[in-house]
């Protein structure tokens, strides 16, 4: 018989409720080998063999480093100027620049090949590894057993730890299988699903994300794949006009055009697409507008600071100047707990049903921005102020 059909047959619904339901069982409480084994069933069904699993899983013990470790995500948790300022650092664009000289052909040939910018697929190449010199060092395997472990009611965990397995029967030696806290592996910290799905290789064979041809290559694969607009920036620095009536934060660029908004400079904004008014500290601070190639980055990681962050650095690695308006520092920042009682004060009107959790993506700006359109604000522009919370707070 031939090779068995590697496939990763998991429902997100369906290995959510098998998590649920071992949750729920007291043998599978407490016990994390316990909990491992119960992963055999999924790993058999994606095509891994027994003996490989049994390899794997028999010597796995928990990592006790990893409790609460989720919760302290920078890109998450940092105000985003700070953030973005270390991220896009001049060290960082430094050895960005340096990185990129060192490996020109196979930067030039990436962004050839998935027409994708070189600087884009560079910027990434930094936020995630610092261009190869810090990939991690754990082994996945117990990340993400331990991971799925303290986390069942999150499926994907057990999912990217079946789809390492998966990597092991490919082929892929266990010692190339160390990455973050995470799992994320390689230059491109790929988890292993997205190995499988995006990794490409420069020369034929599997891919080795470990080296810079195949990381470059498999990183504008990523954004190619996930929906990248040739020649779109990501954001685009503008000042708002006088007059402007807040109306919305999301429209066309032509009736962002129509309403009078240009580059910083005075350029024209691009002709098509859809993009998002976002004033990262309020209507009195800097504005861009996050065009659809912003969201495709939160496809890497979905945080709106690093999409910020990497679109930021590619900027500077291309040598154009950003972030030149003045950005006004809070002087009472919002605490967690204010953060969450924003969040919910919006339920409460019916204007938002995501997550309490202190973050502000898009989904929570846009129901601020209802609010204060109801409210009568006049610059409603869903940045999460003080002011909101004590708007919110007043009108219970």
């Amino acid at each position: 018989m031939g090779r068995p059909q590697l496939r990763l047959n998991m429902d997100r619904r369906g290995f959510l409720t098998f998590l649920a339901a071992l949750a729920a069982r007291p043998a599978f409480a407490d016990d994390f080998s316990a909990f491992v084994a119960t992963l055999r069933g999924p790993a058999s069904e994606a095509g891994v063999a027994d003996a490989l699993f049994d390899s794997v899983a028999g010597g796995l013990s928990q990592d006790p480093s990893l409790t609460g470790k989720r919760a302290g995500q920078g890109e998450f948790t940092r105000p985003l100027k700070t953030y973005v300022e270390d991220a896009a650092s001049p060290g960082r664009v430094k050895a960005g620049r340096d990185s990129q000289a060192k490996n020109g052909p196979a930067v030039a040939a990436a962004a050839r090949a998935t027409d994708v910018s070189v600087e884009m697929i560079v910027a990434l190449w930094g936020m995630e590894s610092d261009f190869g010199r810090a990939r991690g060092d754990r082994d996945i395997f117990r990340t993400l057993a331990t991971l799925a472990f303290l986390h069942r009611d999150n499926p994907v965990y057990a999912q990217e730890f079946v789809a390492g397995l998966v990597l092991l029967q490919k082929g892929l030696p266990r010692e190339k299988l160390k990455g973050s806290w995470a799992g994320a592996m390689g230059d491109p910290q790929f988890m292993p699903s997205a190995y499988l799905k995006y990794a490409k290789s420069a020369s034929g064979g599997m891919p080795d994300i470990w080296t810079a041809p195949d990381a470059l290559l498999s990183i504008g694969n990523f954004l190619r794949e996930s929906g990248w607009v040739q020649g779109l920036a990501p954001l685009i620095e503008t000042r708002t006009p006088e007059n402007f009536d807040y109306a919305t934060l999301k429209q066309d660029f032509s009736a962002w055009r129509a309403a009078g908004f240009k580059t910083l400079d005075g350029g024209a904004l691009p002709r098509q697409g859809v993009a998002m008014l976002f004033y990262p500290a309020g209507a009195s601070g800097p504005a861009f507008l996050l065009s659809e190639n912003f969201f495709v980055l939160k496809a890497y990681n979905f945080s709106d600071s690093y999409a910020f962050a990497a679109a930021v650095l590619a900027e500077r690695l291309a040598g154009r100047t950003v972030l030149r308006q003045p950005w006004p520092v809070e002087t009472q920042p919002l605490t967690q707990a204010e953060r969450e009682a924003i969040q919910r004060g919006l339920v409460a009107r019916g204007l938002y049903d995501g997550k309490i959790d202190g973050r502000f993506g898009p989904i929570t700006r846009f129901a601020i921005h209802a609010f204060q359109r109801g409210s009568g604000v006049a610059e409603a522009d869903g940045f999460p102020s003080r002011a909101v919370f004590e708007l919110l707070r007043a009108n219970p």
